[in-house]
């Protein structure tokens, strides 16, 4: 690794963890109602709303009002992609998208798994971007920090029957946490010249005009959009290059904060997790976990790419590409940010279920290829998704608490809580239902002529892109490498169950 990785590296780490403890300290006094001046807002919406505050719920209940929530989130957006090209705000007159690709993406953004199989500035109006896209990146972000709070209460009440309140606590955790940070995240990339806009398309004139001729400029709410997506773990883009946009990514400097932005929540979760358990022991210890997980990915991720490709030169292709590589592996990275800001991204982005994209992963060298990978089969726990990394992260300790136990003929006990039979069949599905998913979804695309016939790239590295494209969705992380035609009936419905199922289990 170059010294400028191993700063940037350090800069990072050493921003996230000292905003860790105060934003956790706030998550956790926010989730248990301890901000008296945040009540009169709340109160005249639950008024409205017709929801019962002090009302709490069991955990039956909890969990069938996030599930109607969301499935209604599903039909919403998938509604307003059907009906796009009746609908206002579309400059471009873009027309309704495919029944299955609307189904994909509708499920994927109502599971945080934010797949996108098509080109966001060539498919979607402004109304459906943010009505759909941007309220379901709100909402599913929201559903991922309540069920992990729902589940600290669990572990933390030792006689209650309830989990607290499914509707205040999606309440609380959008007006209060999500949209000042996005808020005040957008705010800083429009100045940083993120656009933010419902103008139509702008067509402009190139260098070489009468070789190129002139080229069309998509516009739109871009800043608004960025925010959530980067702040919420969602991932997906308004543009088809994602955040290697400069529309969507700037500068060096928006990079930097995008990276910090995806890891800003699940870290400070870690913190609530203690807090709210009342041993902040625990919660330090599940973040030096993730955090050394992390420092391993992101320093394999940017070393293999630092080294770029011995075989160019061995297989002799013309000095022009040996050069390009000679510094590192440059092949689908954005000169502004180069191979550190790259591979540091994509560690990043595919610890957390965000599934943003600043460089093309197919382009990744074999063992680079393989840090993103690996991280989503882990279950995205490291750091993961707003909410799903602890408790994911939380399933394993309970797994590993109960085989402590077995060891030294102990009955296994977690924050006072016995591990049983019953704790132990809920673990191991957890764990295992994710992988069966992604297995069973690959040997079915490698199996059947429609799922071989998106490969661009035959041989293992075809298999790999598959392999990649099912853990994404299945891991609900949304990154591709790219090499895959997955805009096709076939992709859009396997993956499509693949989000809901992982979701679900």
């Amino acid at each position: 690794m170059s010294l400028h990785a191993w700063l940037l590296l350090g800069a990072f780490l050493a921003i996230l963890l000292l905003t860790t403890k105060p934003l956790g300290l706030y998550i956790a006094q926010l989730m248990e109602g301890r901000l008296r001046w945040a009540r009169p807002l709340e109160n005249g919406l639950y008024r409205l709303c017709g929801v019962r505050p002090d009302e709490e719920m069991g955990w039956l209940r909890y969990a069938l009002a996030l599930l109607l929530f969301n499935a209604l989130g599903v039909l919403a957006v998938y509604g307003l992609q059907r009906l796009q090209a009746v609908l206002p705000l579309n400059p471009q007159q873009m027309p309704a998208v495919a029944a299955d690709s609307a189904f994909n993406t509708a499920v994927s953004f109502a599971t945080n798994t934010n797949w996108q199989g098509y080109a966001g500035e060539s498919s979607l109006g402004y109304l459906v971007q943010m009505l759909g896209l941007t309220v379901q990146n709100f909402l599913s972000a929201a559903t991922g920090i309540v069920v992990v709070i729902a589940l600290i209460r669990g572990l933390a009440r030792h006689s209650a029957a309830t989990l607290g309140n499914a509707w205040v606590d999606l309440s609380r955790a959008t007006l209060y946490l999500l949209l000042p940070l996005s808020l005040a995240m957008a705010v800083f990339l429009v100045g940083q010249g993120v656009i933010q806009n419902f103008d139509a398309y702008r067509e402009v004139a190139t260098l070489e005009p009468a070789r190129s001729g002139p080229q069309l400029l998509a516009m739109g709410p871009v800043a608004s959009q960025e925010a959530i997506k980067m702040l919420g773990t969602n991932g997906g883009g308004f543009f088809n290059a994602n955040s290697a946009h400069p529309f969507e990514n700037p500068t060096p400097l928006t990079n930097f904060v995008q990276m910090l932005a995806i890891f800003l929540i699940p870290a400070a979760l870690c913190v609530t997790f203690g807090r709210m358990v009342g041993d902040t022991r625990q919660g330090w210890a599940i973040l030096a976990a993730m955090t050394l997980l992390f420092v391993v990915g992101a320093c394999a991720a940017m070393s293999f790419e630092q080294q770029g490709n011995p075989r160019l030169a061995a297989l002799g292709v013309d000095q022009a590409a040996s050069a390009w590589q000679a510094g590192g592996n440059m092949e689908g990275k954005e000169a502004r940010f180069g191979i550190a800001a790259s591979a540091l991204f994509a560690t990043i982005t595919t610890a957390a279920s965000c599934g943003a994209v600043n460089a093309m992963h197919d382009s990744f060298t074999p063992l680079g290829g393989l840090v993103p990978l690996a991280n989503m089969q882990l279950g995205e726990v490291v750091f993961g998704g707003v909410g799903s990394g602890l408790y994911g992260m939380l399933v394993f300790a309970v797994l590993a608490v109960f085989i402590a136990g077995l060891m030294i003929g102990r009955t296994p006990e977690y924050l006072g809580k016995k591990i049983e039979t019953h704790e132990m069949k809920m673990s191991a599905l957890a764990i295992l239902v994710t992988p069966l998913l992604v297995l069973l979804g690959t040997a079915i695309a490698v199996s059947t002529e429609a799922g071989r016939a998106g490969i661009a790239n035959p041989g293992t590295h075809g298999f790999s892109e598959i392999l990649y494209a099912l853990t994404s969705a299945g891991n609900n992380n949304g990154s591709a490498f790219a090499g895959l035609s997955a805009n096709t009936p076939f992709y859009n419905l396997l993956q499509g169950g693949s989000c809901g199922s992982g979701a679900s289990g």
